[in-house]
């Protein structure tokens, strides 16, 4: 499936799918390769970013934010091809989901705090002085 087609399917679903759509479509991207661990801290990620609302105030808003995930910086003709990483990435981010409808207190946590991450990779300018936790290729960080 193309990922412009999936995107464009979560455009016109109903809530909560749209959202669990375009967040299994981000764990795929940004992390079908790593542990359950770091596939869970990006879904968090995501998921804390939309409850502080600075990139939308939906799943779909904030990972189709301009340069801010996957999502916008694949070309819209990527094949997603490996099925059983996309059924891994559907089941992780409705958990995500779930966990965090949940009152904070009683939330699991991966990464306390992160609203950024990167590959291990890359240093971006906003990483320099932060304090990180690496899973995986990734590091998280918590910026604001």
């Amino acid at each position: 499936m193309k990922l412009s087609l999936l995107l464009w399917m979560a455009s016109v679903l109903p809530q909560p799918i749209a959202d669990q759509a375009c967040l299994a479509t981000t764990v795929y991207l940004e992390a079908r390769s790593e542990p359950t661990m770091g596939q869970l801290a990006v879904a968090e990620v995501a998921l804390r970013r939309r409850e502080r609302g600075q990139w939308g105030d939906t799943v779909c808003k904030v990972v189709t934010a301009p340069h801010q995930f996957a999502t916008t910086t694949t070309p819209g003709s990527f094949d997603i091809t490996n099925m059983q990483a996309f059924a891994k990435a559907w089941k992780i981010a409705g958990d995500s989901m779930s966990n965090w409808q949940l009152p904070a207190a009683e939330r699991r946590l991966v990464v306390p705090h992160a609203d950024h991450f990167a590959t291990l990779a890359m240093v971006p300018y906003w990483s320099i002085n932060q304090n990180s936790q690496t899973i995986g290729e990734h590091r998280f960080y918590a910026v604001n």
